[in-house]
């Protein structure tokens, strides 16, 4: 049996960071940490602080995030870093 996994984009001002499959992301918004798995609930959330991606092996990756927007819908997750002008 073949093992769910999201789709994921991350992108910034400067273009895409990441685009795969993962097991699952990490990051933080104004109510604390959380974590998105696949088969997650359709949200929209700001985030800050990092974004931590779970390979399917079980390797992670930290990206240091100051602001961004999460969108998650089915599978799929898009990121987008950087938002707001400093």
């Amino acid at each position: 049996m073949a093992k769910l996994a999201l789709q994921v984009e991350v992108r910034s001002r400067q273009g895409l960071m990441f685009e795969g499959e993962l097991f699952a992301l990490s990051s933080f918004n104004k109510t604390g940490p959380f974590d998105v798995l696949p088969t997650h609930t359709n949200f929209i959330t700001m985030i800050k602080d990092k974004l931590t991606l779970r390979r399917q092996d079980g390797r992670t990756e930290e990206i240091n995030v100051a602001d961004g927007v999460m969108m998650v819908e089915g599978n799929k997750v898009k990121v987008f870093l950087g938002i707001t002008k400093t």
